[in-house]
């Protein structure tokens, strides 16, 4: 028994996935201090029971305790303290004078009333017992009056043993019951599987369950439930293998290290902590800030300078928690980057495309897995001419789809296979050779419409507005001799498609920075490309599908926008990081911070670029107090003889001080504000998840 989608996967990878050899991969980057270790071992069970209350998006749900929506109002303490020592005074000056007399006789009146005539006898010990008890009650009703004047219970609360207990040891997690004990698999015995909830229970009382089992077990449950899998063939294999039961088709159970926090009941990974500042609403202030598949379901922008922490901080968190979740049966994780850019070591992918490294063991599909030359056009165009197409989100790149399968269809007809980059490139250049062999092909075969295609092209090379010779240039980016051994179509080596997001696969494609930074952003649109074609057509899309593309300069085009928006609906989403917006043409910038669902603004964005985030995010109605001080005359001489005592006193002329409250309009955060008052180590995230719920902007410590 396999959990969902592994069974398929096993068959699309017939021999195990080999660890790509070559240079060595640079050390992993160590743990943050702040990361707790891995919840195995004596640590399951606790980390398993810890509560985790529904909560705003983007709260970090593991042991989250909600906070009221508005702020309450906090006395100061040096204010509280003084009130109570005042109120103490006001109580024990009442007393005084009531036991003196002062205040007549008045108080005592109802003890008179009360008492029999018997008990008027001095000295009698009812007489004593009831007089002294009713001071005790005047005593009483003073001291709860002034108690509660002063605050004194608030001051018990803030200062007294409830503090104490407080600030002592950390709440403790009670055990739940039986029925609603997680680690129990209440749900399993419910459904009859008994001996299935007792092994997984023995197994994670002895510590040999981990957060990646549980999470892998409960998928493959699910597809029990959804009728994928027969409950026999998932008890049996749960009673045989125990926690290592329907494992990845890689075998591994962990990635070999992690940086994040990570909660795989919940999905989340933790990025940072809500800032306790006056800007962020206060039911996120000092909670944990997450991400999961619910909000980039929406797709992720983070927009930041080099060395603001856009890799590190977040795109490397991301990738490890999805490559968690790929093991765990729930996801497919593509991630794209420089080669050397920090995404996680090899050990942590089952696939390692290096474009330009002799020493790949994989390569890049270039048409994306497809046997369609349409699909396989257009895809290729997107990627070839994408950036040339009118930025305007109405444009699309039409010709250059056209002028691709005039050629990939009659290709793939004669040869069975599309064609290679050097074959493609010499198509577009439109040599004789190689178009008049496949006239003749063509004409023995009989293919009368591909022969009209092949002539309609023949027309149109070296005319005005022809778009062969671009594409041609453009393919010679990729016709280069460090690329000589990758983009085969022959069958030779093992190219990677993006047709395989139907498994929980976890991929990294390393692209070369130096020397080939337009072949890179070439095959960036390549990727993007397939995979908004790819996901679109899964055949099981229970399994969320994420593409991680750290640096996204030149990808942004108009079809991509459109890829992106169709997205959601796909159970997909994409991240995109960015150094600035303006490696985005003008006017893709509003569609594209629209598209995305989650925008993260880091520390160093500069003012226009803060300006775009500014209107995105928009404006809220706040309070704002005027205070204005207004001088007094005084009219008598006493009075003016008072405003020159306290002027010579105080320095100050006597004012009377107005304030005004009303309601104003004003940006979340403004562009100044964006770009000056984002400290290092933060950014600024607005999130929205599948759902529609969204949180507004709220400033992160990501160093947290």
């Amino acid at each position: 028994m396999d959990s969902d989608g592994t069974q398929d996967a096993r068959r699309a990878q017939a021999n195990p996935v080999p660890r790509p050899a070559g240079p060595p991969e640079p050390p992993a980057v160590p743990p943050r201090p702040s990361a707790p270790p891995r919840p195995d071992g004596s640590a399951f069970l606790a980390w398993l029971r810890t509560p985790r209350p529904e909560a705003a998006p983007g709260v970090w749900r593991f042991g989250h305790r909600p906070r009221p929506d508005e702020e309450p109002e906090v006395v100061p303490g040096r204010q509280l303290i003084s009130g109570a020592l005042i109120a103490f005074l006001v109580g024990w000056l009442i007393w005084s004078l009531l036991w003196n007399g002062y205040l007549g006789g008045w108080w005592l009146l109802p003890l008179y009333a009360m008492i029999p005539d018997s008990w008027a006898e001095p000295h009698s010990f009812g007489a004593v017992v009831a007089v002294y008890a009713y001071y005790v009650v005047i005593a009483l009703i003073i001291m709860i009056g002034v108690g509660r004047l002063g605050r004194w219970g608030e001051i018990w609360r803030r200062y007294g043993p409830p503090a104490w207990r407080r600030g002592a040891a950390p709440e403790q997690v009670r055990r739940p019951v039986a029925e609603q004990d997680p680690a129990a698999w209440p749900a399993l015995r419910a459904a009859g599987a008994a001996d299935a909830a007792d092994r997984l229970a023995a197994d994670a009382r002895s510590g040999l369950m981990r957060d990646v089992d549980h999470a892998r077990i409960a998928r493959a449950w699910q597809g029990v439930r959804s009728g994928r899998h027969t409950l026999a063939t998932f008890t049996s294999a749960v009673v045989r293998d125990g926690a290592a039961a329907c494992l990845h088709p890689s075998g591994e159970r962990d990635l070999p290290a992690r940086l994040a926090r990570h909660d795989l009941v919940t999905g989340q990974v933790r990025l940072g902590t809500t800032a306790d500042d006056p800007r962020n609403p206060y039911a996120y202030r000092g909670s944990g800030l997450a991400l999961g598949p619910d909000l980039l379901g929406t797709s992720l922008l983070a927009v930041g300078p080099a060395g603001s922490g856009k890799t590190g901080t977040v795109v490397r968190p991301l990738a490890e928690s999805l490559c968690l979740q790929a093991l765990a049966g729930r996801a497919a994780v593509v991630v794209v980057g420089a080669a050397g850019a920090g995404l996680g070591p090899a050990g942590a992918y089952d696939v390692v495309v290096r474009v330009g490294n002799p020493d790949s063991v994989h390569d890049l599909d270039l048409y994306g897995g497809t046997t369609d030359p349409d699909e396989a056009a257009a895809v290729l165009a997107e990627a070839l001419a994408g950036d040339l197409a009118d930025p305007h989100p109405g444009s699309d790149s039409r010709r250059s789809t056209t002028v691709l399968g005039q050629l990939l269809g009659p290709f793939r007809a004669v040869h069975g296979r599309f064609p290679s980059v050097p074959e493609l490139r010499r198509l577009l250049d439109g040599a004789p050779g190689p178009m008049s062999e496949l006239r003749t092909a063509l004409q023995g075969a009989g293919q009368d419409s591909l022969l009209r295609e092949l002539d309609a092209r023949e027309r149109q090379m070296g005319h005005p507005g022809d778009v062969a010779a671009v594409l041609a240039d453009r393919v010679a980016l990729l016709d280069r001799p460090a690329f000589a051994g990758f983009f085969d179509t022959s069958g030779q080596s093992r190219p990677f498609s993006l047709k395989a997001l139907d498994h929980p696969v976890r991929v990294r494609i390393d692209l070369p920075e130096r020397g080939h930074a337009d072949a890179s952003r070439i095959l960036a649109r390549l990727v993007l490309a397939q995979f908004t074609a790819s996901v679109a057509v899964r055949e099981d899309r229970s399994l969320f599908a994420c593409l991680v593309l750290d640096d996204a300069t030149g990808v942004v085009t108009p079809e991509a926008v459109r890829g992106i928006q169709r997205l959601r609906s796909a159970h997909a989403g994409a991240v995109l990081t960015l150094r600035t917006l303006d490696d985005v043409p003008r006017p893709l910038r509003g569609p594209l911070l629209g598209t995305t669902g989650c925008r993260v603004a880091l520390s160093g964005l500069t003012p226009w670029d803060g300006q775009d985030f500014a209107e995105v995010w928009g404006k809220e109605w706040t309070e704002t107090r005027d205070v204005t001080d207004r001088q007094i005359i005084a009219e008598t001489p006493a009075g003016k003889a008072a405003h020159v005592l306290r002027r010579v006193i105080t320095g100050k002329a006597p004012t009377a001080r107005a304030v005004t409250v009303r309601q104003v309009e004003r940006e979340r955060w403004s562009a100044s504000e964006l770009a000056h008052a984002v400290p290092p180590g933060h950014a600024v995230l607005s999130l929205t998840n599948v759902k529609g719920e969204h949180a507004p902007p709220l400033l992160v410590d990501l160093r947290d």
